[in-house]
């Protein structure tokens, strides 16, 4: 089973929380950053880079310099307050009309290491390295990572009964998404929540933040390492975490970008496709059932977007055209939890076999898009940003997520996309 506690969190004021609060290191770029960054957000905490002129490398020691010097001023000038007493905390976001309601917790570091706080992609080294530097200057998990659990029915009523009080905030961010946040601050309850996390929930599965996981295990085994009292039960083997059941979650897609053909004519790339898929066009000749007579590559005209039907079929956009691409019977095995999975099909199949590209991870040729910005975004790098040809896939399900991660296999690299992102600064956990 699992191990958690609760935390005194440092967090802000009602009244400027919606002026601390700010989204993800890793969603904004740093230019993006600096421009909606107001005076008390804490992009300046885990962006500090936007507080030089011109932007620094957010490698540059000077920026963790800063980072830190904005941690203990934002302390100093109230705009992070420490609780007196350890609480836990339940944070709902919502978004389209769907709620997902999370508890605010710290995970235990040895339960990562143990295997029982489960992931489902690889770290980069230098990532990881960059996260966990920015752990041990701040002595502090100033970002949460975003676990899931299988569900429990009473932790679920626990929430319902925390949710139906006024919460601590409650606003709407740019984006438009809901979020909202409670304290829960009485010891029965408190301890009734640890018991069932300590005894009934065998294992947290990592839905976003596995640089974050990796990079606060490093810091709390670097910690006991260099305490000869060591004893697991010091701060430092604590990391923050918001963990929701695997019911109230919903991953979209994950898409790709690609700048070439890998030397392939047009024509050439179809033919190579056409090996292992069924290739339809989707362009205005196909409406109410209509037929193309163009040879591909179609050069008709193709005024809507097409999304994936389901599994095992994909959209392809190139030169203007919307493509329906559906694998011929024999190329994924239903009993590979891996070679199932439409990532790996695309990356076997297309990526690896017809573009050349071996390593998702590092290769510079292809990019990957979010499905939260929707498909037009493909179309946009497309037609104006100078790649050639846009995929875009049909989204994993929870259960393929937590089923892969149970039998100790990795998906593909940038596979699941959960939505809405976990706004940072409601609460931060420091190691000591």
């Amino acid at each position: 089973m699992v191990r958690v506690k609760p935390f005194a969190a440092l967090r802000p004021p009602r009244s400027i929380v919606t002026q601390v609060a700010a989204p993800p290191y890793d969603v904004l770029n740093s230019e993006e950053a600096k421009k909606m960054a107001g005076e008390k957000s804490l992009l300046h905490i885990t962006k500090p880079e936007i507080d030089f002129n011109p932007i620094l490398e957010d490698h540059d020691p000077r920026v963790y310099d800063k980072a830190v010097q904005n941690f203990r001023l934002w302390q100093e000038r109230g705009w992070l307050v420490r609780d007196t007493a350890p609480c836990y905390y339940v944070y709902a976001q919502t978004m389209a009309g769907r709620t997902q309601y999370g508890l605010v917790l710290c995970a235990h570091t040895d339960d990562y290491a143990e295997g029982k706080i489960k992931k489902h992609e690889l770290t980069r080294k230098d990532k990881e390295d960059d996260r966990m530097i920015h752990v041990r200057i701040q002595n502090a998990n100033i970002e949460p990572v975003f676990f899931s659990y299988r569900d429990d029915k009473e932790l679920n009523e626990i929430v319902k009964e925390v949710v139906a009080n006024q919460p601590e905030y409650c606003f709407t961010c740019e984006n438009g998404f809901g979020h909202e946040f409670w304290v829960v601050s009485d010891p029965a309850l408190i301890a009734r929540i640890t018991a069932i996390f300590t005894t009934r929930v065998e294992a947290f599965y990592v839905a976003d933040g596995h640089h974050r996981t990796a990079a606060a295990a490093r810091v709390g085994a670097e910690k006991k390492a260099q305490n000869p009292n060591h004893t697991g039960e010091e701060e430092y083997n604590y990391f923050l975490a918001v963990c929701f059941p695997e019911s109230q979650l919903k991953i979209i897609d994950y898409n790709r970008v690609v700048k070439d053909l890998n030397g392939l004519s047009t024509k050439d790339f179809f033919k190579a496709l056409q090996e292992d898929f069924i290739v339809e066009c989707k362009c205005d000749c196909t409406k109410d059932g209509g037929e193309c007579d163009c040879e591909y590559p179609c050069h008709c005209k193709c005024s809507e977007i097409y999304h994936p039907s389901g599994l095992h079929n994909f959209a392809m956009y190139i030169e203007g055209v919307w493509y329906s691409l559906t694998p011929k019977p024999g190329r994924y095995n239903d009993a590979d939890p891996i070679g199932v999975l439409d990532v790996d099909i695309l990356s076997r199949l297309v990526l690896d076999k017809i573009l050349g590209i071996k390593d998702l991870r590092t290769d510079k040729r292809i990019d990957f898009v979010g499905g939260i910005r929707g498909l037009g975004e493909l179309v946009r790098r497309v037609d104006q940003d100078g790649y050639k040809v846009a995929f875009a896939l049909y989204p994993v399900s929870m259960k393929q997520l937590l089923d892969i991660a149970d039998s100790g296999n990795i998906m593909p690299p940038k596979t699941t996309w959960f939505e809405p992102k976990l706004r940072s600064g409601l609460a931060i956990h420091t190691l000591d």
